[in-house]
């Protein structure tokens, strides 16, 4: 990946969220959530970010799309966060929120939850038009036809435009929140844990299907993940995270054949493994007693 553009630079980044206590709600000490964190993202890779719950993996994916400050107004963010759009690099963290909606169709986000992250009072087709109206001046005969595209790139049909999330199953809520990530022809697509709330089968199915999208308009994927077998079929590069540092970041194949951090080695161990002879010889064990 050395030959290709850098498209996202994360320097030094660190998140505290502070913590009030007493009578008068004063400041009494910070949650460190993100710690000094650097990386560069490629045009075109994905870069999977695993760690256990509470490492800081979801509050680094709502940083670099900057909307933290929009959640938690007292949030205390450092670093520079730098897109790289034509020849120049804006830095995110800088821009107001008004300057930040110029920018925000770069970046864009699927959900953990496809049962909560879809509006249930809207028809599909309208959830995924939101973004066009906010962030395009697309005309509404060009809106509906991009919907249409974007509704059949996932493999759903026109005629499911017009039903209520409800509706439909979790892989296709999932399909339906892609499309609306996609509507604003995004440069970089930040995954928080995608399929973590789906079925194994369904699983495979929306991993194939990004990674079919990523080829086909070349994305820049932060696939975040506690699953590490399926950030390892999908990730050219790995990041493992750690009480909110990233304490190893390199190669899909040399993190999982040669980790280096300690940690790391840790999580790679608690893997499962298949071990049909051990069931085997378990089960004759029991027949046994």
């Amino acid at each position: 990946m050395k030959n290709q553009k850098t498209i996202l630079k994360v320097k030094d980044l660190k998140v505290d969220f502070p913590v009030f206590g007493g009578i008068l709600q004063k400041q009494i000490s910070s949650i460190h959530a993100v710690r000094g964190v650097s990386f560069d993202l490629f045009r075109g890779e994905t870069l999977g970010v695993v760690g256990e719950s509470g490492s800081g993996k979801s509050t680094l994916g709502n940083a670099i799309l900057n909307v933290l400050r929009l959640t938690a107004p007292d949030v205390q963010i450092t670093g520079q966060i730098e897109i790289g759009l034509d020849k120049n690099y804006i830095e995110l963290l800088s821009l107001s929120k008004n300057d930040m909606k110029k920018y925000r169709k770069h970046i864009q986000m699927i959900f953990q939850d496809p049962y909560s992250s879809l509006n249930p009072r809207m028809l599909v087709k309208d959830i995924i038009r939101e973004p066009l109206n906010i962030n395009t001046n697309l005309n509404a005969n060009e809106k509906n036809e991009k919907v249409d595209w974007l509704l059949e790139k996932v493999g759903l049909s026109i005629e499911q435009s017009n039903r209520y999330p409800h509706e439909f199953s979790g892989g296709q809520r999932q399909r339906i929140g892609i499309a609306r990530s996609l509507a604003t022809d995004p440069d970089i697509i930040i995954a928080d844990e995608p399929v973590s709330a789906l079925d194994v089968s369904i699983q495979a199915q929306i991993i194939n299907l990004m990674m079919d999208l990523q080829d086909e308009f070349n994305l820049s994927i932060i696939f975040i993940a506690h699953d590490l077998s399926v950030v390892k079929h999908i990730s050219n590069r790995v990041g493992v995270m750690y009480q909110g540092k990233l304490v190893e970041i390199n190669r899909t194949d040399d993190i999982f054949s040669k980790p280096e951090n300690d940690y790391t080695k840790e999580l790679l161990r608690a893997i499962p493994q298949p071990d049909p002879r051990g069931r085997k010889e378990r089960k004759a064990a029991r027949l046994k007693n």
